[in-house]
C-alpha cells in the first residue's frame, strides 16, 4: 500500500503552485475545475513520484485553509546540503524556519518550514540509520 496523494485546501491556487514548482520542481497537470462548485484543483507530481493536491473552493475556505489542513508534509530530499539549501530558500524569500536544521531522536537530519500559507513542511534526509 502507498499513498496516492495528500489534498491541502489552499487560499490562493495559482501562487501555490507556484511555489511547489520553484522550490520543490514540483510539475503540475492542467487544472482541473467544476463550475457547478466552485472548485479547482492542480496535481503536483514530485520527482520520486509522490503527488499533492492543492484544492480551492469559494464556499469552502472560511473554515478549511486556516493554517492548512494537514499536521505536516515531510519530504524526503537526498542530502543533509540539499536540506541546508532549501532552507536558504526559503529565507531567501522571507519564508520563516521553524526548526532547526537539526538530527531528529530517530535519525533524520530535518528542518521545518512553512510555505506561503503557513502550511508546515519537514525537509528531511535520513543521515543516520539506528540499530534498534
Amino acid at each position: 500500500m502507498r499513498i496516492e496523494h495528500v489534498g491541502l485546501w489552499v487560499h490562493d491556487l495559482e501562487q501555490m503552485k507556484a511555489f511547489y514548482q520553484t522550490m520543490f520542481q514540483a510539475t503540475a497537470g492542467e487544472l482541473y475545475e467544476n463550475h457547478k462548485k466552485g472548485f479547482q484543483s492542480y496535481f503536483l507530481t514530485f520527482e520520486e513520484g509522490a503527488r499533492l493536491e492543492i484544492m480551492h473552493q469559494d464556499s469552502e475556505m472560511d473554515g478549511l485553509a486556516v493554517k492548512g489542513q494537514y499536521a505536516h508534509l515531510a519530504l524526503s530530499v537526498g542530502s543533509e546540503a540539499m536540506v541546508d539549501e532549501l532552507v536558504a530558500k526559503f529565507q531567501a524569500q522571507g519564508l520563516p524556519l521553524l526548526n532547526g536544521p537539526r538530527v531528529t531522536g530517530d535519525g533524520y537530519y530535518e528542518a521545518v518550514v512553512q510555505d506561503p500559507e503557513q502550511n508546515l513542511i519537514g525537509l528531511r534526509f535520513q543521515s543516520v540509520k539506528l540499530v534498534l
